[in-house]
């Protein structure tokens, strides 16, 4: 069982400096993919600076030190930063000269290498294994960020991304490793619920939208209009309407100057985000599997009946005099009486 993750501090070259100790640590990953460091003012001795980085080995907790708060009121000095997802989303992916989208192609981890490359030197390096899953031609929407655009290829093709950070030697700095990862399901193992003895919040929403009535360019009976329809199963279909009557749940989205390509890819996301869902929130402070981001675990409430077997999509790591505890977050849209 792991009940103790230590957390490193490092230069700005990457250099080891100790162990951070006397600190209470707060890392989102999936969300704000931020971290924040509370020391007592007892216990500041300016060791941690701008630029510094805060890691723990192996894995994906960590960041640079990017701000500094201080508070009178409780004595405390606040470090915080992005975590290196959290830096994948402050990057853009621009189309290529003369192009109106970047297209990318390739074996997964070379696609990911190109990517990354273009936007940092050495601080990330991807994996040298091949994953063997090659993407022929996809197209990533004009001026994503560098996360959400790896994100949408890896999803097509049921991957992950993997990322940990790689602590240096004394003549070496360290890196983070970034890779591909093939997504597991593991909710046939792995269920949190009350026989686990741990905190947890369910949520089953079935008051979301089946109908999404997308308006884009031109003006009143000249304007473009598309309906989308949420089917049984969870699947979005235009013009074919499943649910009617009481059933149907309609909304408006207003995408002014859109064309219909743009319009429907943009309406198909706007209602992935709407329609039914399912939530699991559970704390668990025994930790002794730290499950990724992308893979799939349970959640079960006996009381209510409420049962969630979806992808984690946002994890806390809380570390608080020495002890860890993780909260994990899985969700994801469902049909209507999943």
């Amino acid at each position: 069982m792991v009940n103790r993750y230590e957390f490193q501090l490092a230069d700005r070259n990457r250099r080891e400096l100790g162990i951070l100790q006397n600190v209470d640590i707060d890392i989102n990953i999936g969300n704000s993919n931020d971290f924040e460091v509370t020391i007592l003012f007892e216990q500041w001795d300016g060791s941690i600076k701008e630029g510094y980085y805060i890691y723990s080995n192996h894995n994906e907790y960590g960041g640079i030190v990017g701000e500094f708060k201080s508070s009178t009121k409780t004595r405390e000095i606040f470090v915080r930063g992005y975590t290196w997802r959290g830096m994948l989303g402050k990057k853009i992916i621009r189309p290529d000269p003369g192009e109106d989208y970047r297209v990318v192609k390739g074996e997964l981890n070379e696609i990911l290498r190109d990517l990354i490359n273009e936007q940092y030197e050495d601080l990330f390096e991807v994996s040298g294994e091949s994953t063997g899953v090659i993407i022929g031609s996809m197209q990533l929407d004009r001026y994503c960020t560098l996360l959400d655009g790896i994100t949408k290829i890896l999803d097509s093709v049921g991957y992950r991304l993997d990322i940990r950070y790689v602590t240096g030697t004394r003549w070496e700095a360290g890196y983070v490793l970034i890779g591909a990862e093939k997504i597991q399901d593991h909710s046939e193992t792995i269920e949190y619920s009350q026989d686990g003895y741990v905190e947890f919040t369910a949520t089953k929403n079935y008051r979301g939208i089946n109908h999404l009535i997308c308006l884009g360019k031109g003006e009143l009976k000249d304007r473009k209009v598309i309906d989308l329809y949420v089917q049984e199963d969870g699947s979005i279909e235009k013009d074919r309407q499943h649910y009617k009557g009481i059933e149907e749940i309609a909304e408006i989205y207003d995408y002014s100057n859109a064309e219909e390509d743009e319009l429907y890819k943009k309406g198909i996301e706007k209602l992935k985000n709407e329609m039914n869902s399912s939530e699991f929130k559970a704390e668990v402070d025994e930790v002794e599997e730290d499950w990724p981001i992308g893979d799939s675990i349970s959640g079960r409430d006996y009381i209510s009946g409420i049962e969630v077997s979806q992808p984690i999509i946002e994890k806390n790591c809380t570390v608080k005099d020495g002890e860890i505890e993780i909260e994990y977050k899985i969700g994801g849209r469902e049909g209507q009486y999943a």
